[in-house]
């Protein structure tokens, strides 16, 4: 039997090929044998491709359409947002593998998401032209990102996020679905909570769009719900972020009043309740809030996202050259903030390019763990943990945190009394967030923001590192 590479048997969707990925389609053909004798092609699209809103399906025959990728976004907007209230925002991401850089030099294989434009927007090539889909899984391949990347919205938003399984480039006879599950983030349908019980799963070559109508403020995350366990592990997690209503309020406006005054703020189970008192505070011009909070006491200046994840080496080789999975005996020996281990998390801006085992170079760990502010500042940390192995403690030696809410709920009880309270250290599970305030001092200075479980301060090794970050005050 002759036995293609699914680059050949389905060219139309892959039609050019930098000079890269046509590297790692000759690697593929050399090596398809060794991996799997009953391997058939690695079959990226089907000429099935099903796209979703709300509960429309369309189906796309083979050979219909040049391209196979569609991305669903009202014709109100190329780009996003929109103008208006509500807006209606879209974003694009891509489900794979790729190659994330460990702060002792060692290459990570992982699993995750990465972001491509929208059809038209950043150069991308428009939907029209037959060349978005061959494109996006161009951009696609190996652009795995640790974390995946971030996702921000204003409540009242429409988001409509497309998401493309563009197949493991590194481990061509895997054929796993994917989906995007927002974990604690109401749905109005079950089709778009990712769970695939009840909603869809996204095989490879298909692009689902979700529809999220963005009701309750806070900190949240994703994640893919597919094979959970080892999806997690591999890397698949990022953040949401859902900012309050009450930062568009007019200069001047009492932000008791309004809060009282708007029924949104009330309408969504019974969430967030009006403070006790009024305290006479009013929305100044920029201000920014954690939370509708009618006091203004989530006020911050500037915010920092701060994932808490570990990963298992040992899962992660195993996966990359194809022997079984040690789910029982899994034990994280890399321990980081936002996909980095210290010094990396220090380090501004995005680190040097991941090369992969091929001698591809890729951005995968662009977010910075360094939290940096003037004296007096108000930081907001927005602090998650979609860890699978262990809880985890962080802890702030000379800096008070203020804890402010827990998984994307304003701490208040129903008498509208603030239940904030003061720490110096902040346990977390897999699967909670907490948004945390800390007042930067008078005089400059740097700070730690580390895990007070001191042997995750390591590398993989006995030496000085792992999960902890500088605070700078500047």
């Amino acid at each position: 039997m002759n036995r293609k590479s699914g680059f050949e048997q389905h060219g139309r969707v892959l039609t050019r090929l930098p000079p890269r990925k046509t590297q790692i389609r000759e690697v593929w053909g050399a090596s398809m044998s060794a991996i799997s004798k009953g391997y058939a092609g690695h079959v990226i699209g089907n000429g099935l491709i099903v796209s979703v809103f709300l509960v429309l399906f369309v189906a796309s025959p083979a050979g219909a359409q040049d391209s196979s990728i569609y991305v669903q976004c009202p014709t109100s907007t190329t780009l996003h947002p929109t103008e208006g209230d509500p807006a209606i925002k879209c974003d694009h991401l891509v489900a794979g593998d790729g190659m994330a850089t460990m702060a002792d030099g060692y290459p990570q294989y992982i699993f995750s998401f990465a972001r491509v434009p929208l059809p038209g927007v950043d150069g991308a090539p428009t939907e029209e032209s037959g060349e978005y889909a061959s494109w996006v899984m161009e951009q696609g391949m190996l652009a795995a990102n640790a974390p995946a990347p971030t996702i921000v919205v204003d409540e009242d938003d429409e988001l409509f996020l497309s998401l493309t399984n563009v197949g493991m480039t590194m481990r061509p006879d895997l054929f796993d679905p994917h989906t995007v599950h927002w974990h604690g983030f109401p749905q109005a349908s079950a089709v778009f909570d990712g769970v695939p019980d009840s909603s869809i799963s996204i095989n490879m070559g298909a692009t689902l769009t979700y529809y999220y109508n963005a009701k309750d403020a806070g900190t949240y995350m994703y994640h893919c719900h597919v094979e959970a366990t080892e999806h997690m592990q591999m890397g698949m997690l990022g953040n949401l972020f859902v900012h309050p209503r009450q930062n568009k309020l007019a200069d001047g406006a009492n932000l008791f009043t309004e809060f009282a005054s708007n029924a949104a703020n009330v309408a969504n189970g019974g969430t967030t309740v009006a403070p006790a008192v009024n305290t006479g505070a009013t929305h100044a011009a920029g201000a920014t809030y954690a939370y509708n909070d009618g006091d203004g006491t989530t006020a911050y200046d500037v915010d920092f996202p701060i994932q808490i994840g570990s990963f298992d080496p040992d899962f992660h080789d195993a996966s990359l050259n194809v022997q079984p999975l040690p789910f029982a005996g899994m034990k994280d020996r890399y321990f980081m903030l936002n996909g980095r281990g210290y010094p990396d998390t220090a380090v501004a801006g995005s680190l040097p390019d991941t090369i992969d085992p091929i001698g591809g170079s890729h951005e995968s760990q662009p977010v910075s763990s360094l939290v940096t502010a003037s004296p007096g500042q108000r930081i907001l940390l927005r602090i998650s943990n979609l860890n699978i192995t262990e809880f985890y403690t962080l802890g702030t030696n000379g800096l008070p945190m203020e804890v402010v809410g827990l998984d994307a709920r304003l701490l208040r009880d129903d008498d509208g009394n603030n239940l904030y309270y003061k720490t110096n250290s902040l346990t977390l599970g897999g699967g909670q967030s907490a948004d945390v305030i800390i007042v930067a001092p008078s005089t400059a200075g740097t700070y730690f923001l580390y895990t007070q479980n001191l042997d995750r301060l390591s590398n993989n090794a006995e030496n000085f590192g792992g999960m902890m970050t500088e605070i700078r005050v500047q």
